[in-house]
């Protein structure tokens, strides 16, 4: 019953973090439309460095653990990137196409199911990947926010829709927990598909969104996201 409790207070905490980053973006207004556009770039690199160190730091080691290094995680990896590829040529083609959008289902649904699945393992990995999950469901919520307004939605109908991905990750993250705890090679599998997955969308539709002429700074924003997933990691050895 713990262990449930658990799951349900992390996934659902991590998940609250998307529509509190909309609801900032929401009430975000720079005056100078130039600053205004370097914040925002400055946000999608952060989010994209967040990503780039759960993958790195967490989802890719652990899946390797649970597969004993065996050579199938490199074509589980490729396969997370083939899925994606195919997915948003099946939106763009459909004129759906939102990379923002996309790539926080992405990371929020597979890593709440790892998370569960996870935490039934006994690892040692389960509140440092929840905190990452939510850290990165921040900048996300954010950017999303301003993907999908931008595209003529309003802000009330958009933010009632990351509210109702909030009991998403309960959901998964009990299913995870229920059914993966003893399933080693299915919870490395779906890891390895997910940082796939992530991989692709940060390279090819987040990072190109990240420079502005003239502006060096938002780029940054990658490599503080990327030492936040470092700090999580080093915080977590104590």
């Amino acid at each position: 019953m713990q262990g449930t409790l658990n799951i349900i207070l992390l996934t659902a905490a991590a998940g609250a973090c998307i529509p509190i980053g909309g609801l900032i973006a929401s009430q975000t207004r720079i005056q100078q439309k130039w600053l205004d556009e370097e914040f925002r770039h400055s946000v999608i690199a952060l989010g994209a460095g967040i990503l780039l160190g759960a993958v790195a730091i967490v989802l890719v080691p652990d899946a390797l653990e649970h597969l004993n290094h065996s050579p199938w995680a490199i074509a589980l990896m490729l396969s997370g990137g083939l899925i994606f590829y195919w997915l948003e040529k099946y939106l763009d083609i459909h004129r759906r196409s939102a990379p923002q959008f996309t790539g926080m289902l992405l990371d929020y649904v597979p890593e709440s199911l790892a998370l569960g699945g996870i935490a039934a393992s006994g690892a040692d990995t389960t509140m440092l990947l929840a905190v990452l999950i939510g850290l990165q469901n921040l900048p996300e919520g954010f950017n999303a926010y301003k993907e999908l307004t931008d595209t003529g939605r309003s802000s009330n109908k958009v933010l009632l829709l990351m509210l109702a991905l909030v009991p998403l990750g309960p959901l998964v993250g009990l299913a995870g927990y229920a059914a993966l705890g003893d399933q080693h090679e299915i919870l490395g599998s779906i890891m390895l598909v997910a940082s796939g997955g992530i991989l692709y969308l940060i390279f090819q539709d987040i990072a190109p969104q990240i420079p502005i002429r003239k502006h060096r700074g938002p780029p940054l924003g990658a490599v503080i996201g990327f030492s936040i997933a470092m700090l999580g990691l080093v915080l977590n050895q104590y």
